[in-house]
């Protein structure tokens, strides 16, 4: 009897979306957008739909159990428990959609602004899409060498960036839980993977004081690491976090 019920084309199409519904919500991370979840819920139903009506034989085993529950009148008391529950169910999920939310109004900033044409570091003028890293070169140049910058952006990463960004560069440092906004996971493709070393560097340099007033509120703990940390040490630390992350910088356009 059990499996029958389990081989039944009408089984096996309801625990197919059921399946599919609970891994799009619960195990794909990042959690998806609600516009494409729908959309691979209805490309599926449709795939469904059209097997089921593939065949004439398929078409009469899915419907078969469906008719014997709608006039078969020894199952006249489960016929009621399902036409209840149908609506009722509806009506809860209805219900829980047009709750209240707890969560903070949504604020508005750009997290990734347009940077300025240049800046000012220690009295030096600095063209933010003119400058390069001066020890990039040496990744294919002087490997050695690169590797003592990376060692170096390492230390200085450790000694300053950890607390708040991690010691796997995720964001997840000891101090990350006591800010709002999270810090930057570095991990993640959409932080420095998107941007240029130079940006990174006048993120560093000037953070959250420096930012433009397109990404107003400034609701950022990033401190402005300039007079704390030499140009050497940011370009170093930027080397760092690429080669950490293994992701490479962007260029600039």
């Amino acid at each position: 009897m059990i499996k029958k019920i389990i081989t039944h084309i009408l089984f096996i199409n309801v625990l197919i979306v059921l399946v599919v519904v609970l891994f799009l919500q619960y195990a794909v991370k990042p959690e998806i957008p609600q516009s494409v979840f729908s959309f691979y819920i209805i490309a599926l139903v449709v795939g469904l739909i059209l097997f089921v009506t593939s065949t004439t034989k398929n078409m009469q085993e899915f419907w078969a159990p469906i008719k014997t529950l709608l006039t078969n009148e020894r199952l006249f008391i489960l016929r009621w428990l399902v036409m209840l529950s149908i609506p009722a169910v509806i009506a809860v999920f209805a219900g829980f959609s047009l709750l209240p939310s707890n969560q903070a109004p949504l604020v508005l900033r750009v997290i990734h602004p347009a940077p300025p044409g240049e800046i000012n570091f220690g009295g030096k003028t600095i063209n933010l899409r003119a400058a390069v890293n001066p020890y990039r070169e040496y990744e294919t140049a002087d490997p050695e060498k690169f590797a003592e910058h990376v060692e170096l952006g390492r230390k200085v990463y450790y000694e300053n960036c950890h607390y708040c960004h991690g010691d796997f560069l995720d964001g997840k440092g000891p101090f990350a839980t006591a800010l709002d906004p999270k810090p930057a996971n570095f991990q993640d493709v959409g932080t420095i993977a998107q941007l240029q070393e130079t940006y990174v560097f006048w993120r560093v340099a000037k953070g959250g004081p420096g930012l433009p007033n397109e990404s107003m509120p400034w609701q950022t703990a990033m401190p402005a690491w300039e007079g704390i940390l030499s140009e050497n040490d940011i370009w170093d630390v930027t080397l760092f976090l690429y080669k950490a992350t293994n992701h490479p910088p962007r260029t600039w356009e």
